[in-house]
């Protein structure tokens, strides 16, 4: 026999642009790096410079969509509530 579901824990709320920060740092941390080894980076290797401007990019959007994105989500909750 099964046991019953125990109910799901509360949810915390946090700021989520603070990982976001922290991971466009990262990429822009490894790019200054990749850069500054210039030359000593094999040429099969470059394709990593791509990808830390591609980290960097999507950090960014991420950074600035986050809080529109928890915005529109409380506009619409109280929407929600509002007509309960």
């Amino acid at each position: 026999m099964r046991k019953p579901r125990r109910p799901d824990p509360e949810v915390h709320e946090s700021d989520y642009r603070v990982p976001a920060a922290i991971g466009t740092f990262a990429w822009a941390v490894a790019l200054v790096v990749l850069l500054a080894i210039g030359d000593g980076l094999p040429d099969s290797e470059r394709w990593w410079i791509g990808v830390c401007v591609t980290g960097i990019a999507l950090g960014v959007f991420g950074f600035l969509y986050i809080p529109r994105l928890l915005g529109k989500r409380g506009d619409e909750d109280g929407r929600t509530e509002s007509r309960s």
